[in-house]
């Protein structure tokens, strides 16, 4: 069946006038906070010698996935609360689902790398130098981007492929799968099918490995004395923060049949907006190092002072 839809019309949050105009500044504050937050790690690790340590060099790509995660989302959704129409494109439209995967993609496979570091750290601390080498760590970040490509492709064929030639609302404020399938004027059950595969399986068994992978944390600290238990879960804690903050939305919406509820909406604002825009604090406030770097930072950016 031929498509013939050109553009697709986003519904986004609210209707409302006044609720649009104050979820503008509510996100445009959030976006600034997003980019302000995820930079200045970025910039606090790589110039200084927290680049040369795996941790910091996972978070460091990390806050950069974050930052394209939620700029194929948020800029188009502080937008559309102003625009009398919230219309993109038709080529808009899947190269949004595309990118969104694939920083999406690129995110699961980069915590999860975060957490193989962690358990490498605290079982296996005497192998630690040689397990987790520079070689591997960027073999693991190239590894990420090729697991999200290979992700994201899958999604968008599964999108691109299917007929438009009706109603082109669709009731969410980014193109997604889920919502596209409503609009598509063909059988897509089977589609639905290979996207709870593809996108909630990837997510269900991702969430299981990093849950099994802090279990045997757990269990190993049992033996280390107070201190080092204490420093050892300070460093996990944060992370397992971030794994629940992105996971938990995330299988609430792909694991289920191919359904779109009004809540989808509300959920998919704690991966795109919430999650990105809490990790930096989540990962800097219980860090001394990380916050020692940004104090060095910002001195040598305003007081002219050269980072050790």
């Amino acid at each position: 069946m031929e498509n013939n839809v050109t553009e697709f019309i986003l519904l986004g949050l609210s209707q409302e006038k006044e609720v649009k105009v104050l979820c503008f500044l509510l996100f445009l504050l959030c976006y600034i906070a997003i980019l302000t937050g995820n930079l200045l790690i970025m910039l606090s690790i790589t110039c200084s010698q927290l680049i040369n340590k795996p941790m910091y060099f996972f978070l460091s790509y990390l806050s950069f996935s974050d930052i394209c995660y939620t700029s194929t989302v948020t800029p188009k959704l502080i937008m559309d609360f102003l625009a009398e129409k919230k219309a993109i494109s038709y080529n808009g439209c899947m190269t949004q689902l595309f990118t969104m995967h694939f920083f999406g993609g690129v995110e699961v496979f980069i915590l999860t790398g975060m957490a193989y570091d962690r358990y490498v750290a605290i079982c296996k601390p005497l192998h630690y130098t040689i397990i987790m080498s520079r070689w591997r760590c960027n073999i693991m970040i190239v590894a990420s981007c090729a697991g999200g490509f290979l992700h994201s492709f899958g999604q968008f064929l599964l999108a691109v492929l299917l007929p438009y030639c009706g109603p082109n609302e669709i009731d969410h404020y980014f193109c997604d799968v889920y919502p596209l399938l409503k609009l598509a004027c063909a059988d897509t059950s089977r589609i639905g099918l290979l996207v709870i595969v593809s996108s909630g399986l990837l997510s269900l068994v991702t969430f299981v490995v990093l849950l099994i992978s802090y279990a045997v944390i757990l269990y190993t600290v049992r033996f280390y004395s107070v201190e080092n238990r204490h420093k050892a879960l300070s460093t996990c804690s944060s992370h397992i923060t971030v794994v629940v903050l992105f996971f938990a939305p995330l299988l609430f919406i792909y694991i289920r049949p191919a359904t779109t509820l009004p809540e989808d909406k509300v959920f998919a604002l704690f991966y795109t907006i919430i999650a990105p825009m809490l990790n930096p604090l989540i990962y800097t406030l219980r860090n001394t190092e990380m916050k020692n770097t940004i104090k060095k930072l910002c001195f040598c950016i305003f007081g002219k002072k050269e980072i050790e």
